[in-house]
C-alpha cells in the first residue's frame, strides 16, 4: 500500500513548511502548523508546450473593453442598513463573507435578513453549529418564527451540494459557519486551511452556476481577522465585519471589500431584546448621553463611507504615580495618540510627560480617519486645563507634525450634519482652494484655524508653562 504523502500547513496564513516547526516565519504565528494530507493532482496529459487540443483544454475567448454590459440586478433585503453596506441589495450569484467576534450577533443578523427576504424569495439557512431547536428559539425571540425560512443542520459539503444543485435552486443560502464544513475526500479535519479553502470553493462555484446569493459566516481570530487563509477573503465578492463592544448595545456592520459597491460603508444597529434594530440617525444616538459642558470632551464630525457621523471623544489627563505614565486608547489608533501628544508638547509647550492619558470614543465606535486629530487634541487640552469645550461646537481636522491643521475631505457634509442636529459653531481647518465652502451658514458659525496655537488660544489656562496636573 502506498504511503500517504503529507505536508505541514500554517492554519493562519496557509504557508507550507517542509516539516513541523513551532513558529511560522510567514505570519509569526505560534503553534499554528498542522500536518495535512497532500491533495492528489491529476495530470492534464501531453507534453510541455503542446497545443491545447492535445492536453484536453480549450481555447479561451477575448473581448473588448468597450463592449456593452448590463448592471447586475439587486434584491433588497428590507433592512436599509444592511442594504447600504451591501451596495444597495444582494446580487444574484454573489458570495458574501461575514466575520465577527463570538456572540456579537452574526447569526442573529443573518436570521433577520433571511426572514425579511423570505417574504419574497426562497431562503435556506444551513447551520453546522446549532441544532434546529436552537435556531427556532432564536427566531421566536426575534418574532420571525412565522416566516417561511427553510432550516437544516449539515456539515458535509457533498450533501449540501447535492441538495442545492437542482433545476429550481433557492434564492438565498446561509452557511453558518464555513469553519464547520468539510469535504469527505480530504483527510484534514474541519476548520483546517485545506477544508476551508475547498469547502468555500465548491459552495461559491455552485452559487455562481445556479445564481443564488451565498452567505458564509466566518470565525475571527483574537486579532479580529477572519480565521483561516487569506485566500478565503479573495474568493468571495464581499467581506463584511460585524463589530461592537459587549458592554454597548451598538453594532457596526462594516464593508472592507465589495465588488458590487463601496468598500467603506457602515450600517449601525442597536441590540435589543427582540434582536437588532436599525439606527437611521446614529449621530443623535451616539450623542444622546452627553452631559453638557464637561472638561475633556469634544464632538467630532466624522465620515463613515458616505454617511456623516457625530461622536463624542473623551479624554482624561490624570497625575501618574508610576515612572512611565500610562497611555490607554479605546476606539482610536494608539500611534496617532502618541503623535498628537508629541506635537502638543514639542510645538505648543504643553506637558503630558508626568500624566496618565486615557482616550475613549463614546458608544463603542472605532474611528480610523486622520480628521479626528483636532478633536482629540481639543479633548486633551480641555482635560489638562480643566476648561470644557463649548457644548454646541463640533471639531474636525488633521494635525501635521509641525502643528499645522490640514484640510480634510467632505467638510460640507460634516457641517450640514452638525447644523441638522442643532450645533451652532464648528472648529475646522482652513478651506482648500478647490472648496467653495462658505465661512458661515444659516445657523452654524465656522471658525477656521491653521495651527494648533489657534486651538490653545481658546483655553485661558493652556499656556506653555502649564505643568503636569497636580503640580
Amino acid at each position: 500500500m502506498a504511503r500517504t504523502k503529507t505536508r505541514f500547513v500554517c492554519q493562519s496564513c496557509g504557508a507550507i513548511h517542509p516539516r513541523w516547526v513551532g513558529h511560522c516565519d510567514s505570519c509569526d504565528g505560534w503553534n499554528t502548523i498542522i500536518e495535512e494530507a497532500l491533495p492528489e493532482i491529476v495530470p492534464l496529459g501531453g507534453k510541455r508546450g503542446a497545443k491545447s487540443s492535445q492536453n484536453g483544454g480549450s481555447a479561451i475567448d477575448f473581448f473588448a473593453l468597450d463592449g456593452g454590459s448590463t448592471v447586475a440586478p439587486r434584491q433588497e433585503t428590507g433592512m436599509n442598513e444592511f442594504d447600504r453596506v451591501a451596495g444597495g441589495g444582494l446580487v444574484e450569484g454573489s458570495a458574501i463573507l461575514i466575520g465577527g467576534d463570538p456572540g456579537i450577533g452574526k447569526s442573529t443578523l443573518l436570521l433577520q435578513v433571511t426572514a425579511a427576504l423570505a417574504k419574497k424569495a426562497r431562503c435556506i439557512y444551513i447551520s453546522g453549529e446549532e441544532a434546529i431547536d436552537q435556531i427556532r428559539l432564536r427566531a421566536s425571540r426575534l418574532e420571525v418564527s412565522t416566516e417561511p425560512v427553510e432550516l437544516a443542520t449539515a456539515t458535509n459539503v457533498r450533501n449540501i451540494l447535492a441538495t442545492l444543485d437542482v433545476e429550481d435552486p433557492p434564492d438565498v443560502v446561509v452557511i453558518d459557519s464555513i469553519q464547520t464544513m468539510y469535504i469527505d475526500g480530504l483527510e484534514s479535519a474541519p476548520g483546517t486551511v485545506a477544508q476551508i479553502r475547498a469547502s468555500a470553493q465548491e459552495l461559491i462555484r455552485l452559487a455562481k452556476r445556479r445564481g443564488f446569493a451565498l452567505f458564509l459566516v466566518g470565525h475571527v481570530t483574537k486579532e479580529g481577522a477572519i480565521a483561516g487563509p487569506r485566500v478565503l477573503e479573495h474568493m468571495v465578492d464581499t467581506v463584511l465585519y460585524f463589530e461592537g463592544e459587549r458592554g454597548h448595545q451598538f453594532r457596526i456592520l462594516r464593508s472592507v471589500k465589495n465588488r458590487f459597491g463601496a468598500t467603506d460603508e457602515i450600517g449601525v444597529f442597536e441590540m435589543t431584546d427582540h434582536g437588532l434594530a436599525e439606527v437611521a440617525n446614529p449621530s443623535a444616538l451616539f450623542l444622546a448621553d452627553r452631559q453638557g459642558e464637561v472638561s475633556g470632551a469634544a464632538v467630532f464630525a466624522g465620515i463613515e463611507g458616505s454617511r456623516p457621523m457625530l461622536v463624542e471623544i473623551q479624554a482624561l489627563v490624570a497625575p501618574s504615580s508610576f515612572a512611565t505614565p500610562r497611555r490607554a486608547v479605546v476606539g482610536w489608533d494608539s500611534a496617532r495618540l502618541s503623535m498628537t501628544l508629541a506635537v502638543l508638547e514639542a510645538r505648543c509647550g504643553l506637558q503630558f510627560a508626568g500624566n496618565d492619558v486615557y482616550l475613549n470614543v463614546a458608544g463603542g465606535l472605532r474611528i480610523s480617519e486622520p480628521a479626528a486629530d483636532l478633536a482629540v487634541a481639543a479633548a486633551l487640552i480641555s482635560s489638562l486645563t480643566g476648561e470644557p469645550m463649548p457644548e454646541n461646537m463640533i471639531v474636525f481636522g488633521e494635525i501635521g507634525l509641525s502643528g499645522e491643521i490640514r484640510p480634510v475631505g467632505q467638510a460640507d457634509t460634516r457641517l450640514k450634519e452638525a447644523e441638522k442636529l442643532g450645533f451652532e459653531a464648528a472648529l475646522t481647518p482652513p478651506k482648500s482652494q478647490k472648496s467653495g465652502r462658505k465661512k458661515t451658514t444659516a445657523s452654524l458659525q465656522v471658525n477656521e484655524i491653521n495651527n494648533l496655537r489657534g486651538l490653545i488660544g481658546m483655553f485661558g489656562n493652556a499656556k506653555p508653562e502649564v505643568k503636569a496636573v497636580g503640580q
